[in-house]
């Protein structure tokens, strides 16, 4: 996944707090999405994140006020978006806001950004406070995507995913599908509490997905307002494997299996790894917002 080197960049889309340290506060389970079920929506694993042994969620460094200016000092060009990982992420964040807010104008609705929260070990939300143990998480109290990057070394050496910039950027594209769904109304289809293979928590999550590759669609031909011109290069057919062995990566079976050393369907929060990677292949494959409706 290649940016144009000589693209801008825009950070006031990304709010770097790592490296602070979060005081007190209790801690919020639930990946992908949190806060709709409180304190029992669903991990983005589908499993406790004691069981994965990431980060315990103690932050490490001292308070810095100042890694917001570092980030609009280093983030400049797609050039940075090519070298740097913090960088990448606001590229995806500014190439997946452009898209969706000219889907958005397309069909004639408002389209309200939601900024992402990069952060080390813990931070405060309006979900909650929460951890890394639970993942990328969307919290629809604050229209905020929350990321800590290490992240992106538990997928490849826990889960197994191949890594790569785009498994990143569908992890990123996926939590802003949330926000998509947020602001049409399809998130609170989450709120039953209900988890299984045909529960609405999992058509969500496979939603999500849908509308990550969507994106992926139109990533390399969606210009920026500020120079007419699409921030990424067409992607290759490494990084559409990388997505999917991301995908599937973080499937319920294959986390289940792999930490439980059993599969149990009934407790499915996100789906199958074939389900997540069919249907981001759909979105990616036709471009085509109506094509995700997992619901039917």
């Amino acid at each position: 996944m290649q940016f144009d080197d000589d693209a801008d960049l825009d950070t006031s889309q990304v709010q770097d707090e790592r490296g602070s340290r979060i005081p007190g506060g209790g801690l919020t389970v639930g990946g992908g999405v949190v806060g709709l079920l409180a304190l029992l929506a669903g991990l983005f694993f589908g499993i406790g994140p004691q069981e994965l042994g990431l980060s315990s969620g103690e932050p490490g460094g001292t308070p810095s006020a100042s890694t917001d200016a570092q980030v609009a000092r280093d983030c400049r060009k797609g050039r940075d978006a090519n070298t740097r990982e913090d960088c990448r992420i606001v590229g995806v964040v500014n190439s997946a806001q452009s898209f969706w807010s000219q889907e958005f104008a397309r069909r004639s609705t408002a389209y309200s950004q939601a900024q992402t929260k990069l952060f080390t070990g813990r931070t405060n939300t309006a979900c909650g406070a929460a951890t890394s143990a639970v993942g990328p998480f969307y919290c629809p109290g604050d229209h905020k995507v929350y990321l800590d990057l290490d992240f992106f070394k538990e997928l490849t050496s826990k889960f197994g995913a191949r890594g790569g910039p785009f498994a990143e950027a569908y992890v990123v594209a996926h939590e802003y599908g949330h926000h998509i769904q947020n602001l049409t109304g399809t998130l609170a289809r989450s709120q039953d509490r209900r988890t299984g293979a045909g529960s609405d928590a999992v058509k969500v999550e496979l939603q999500a997905d849908c509308y990550a590759g969507v994106w992926a669609h139109h990533a390399a031909t969606t210009p920026e307002r500020s120079t007419g011109k699409p921030l990424l290069k067409p992607l290759t057919q490494t990084d559409i494997e990388d997505g999917l062995s991301a995908a599937a990566a973080v499937g319920d079976d294959r986390i289940q299996e792999k930490f439980q050393g059993r599969v149990t369907p009934e407790s499915w929060t996100h789906g199958s790894a074939a389900q997540r990677q069919q249907w981001f292949t759909t979105g990616y494959r036709t471009g085509n917002v109506a094509a995700c409706d997992t619901f039917r």
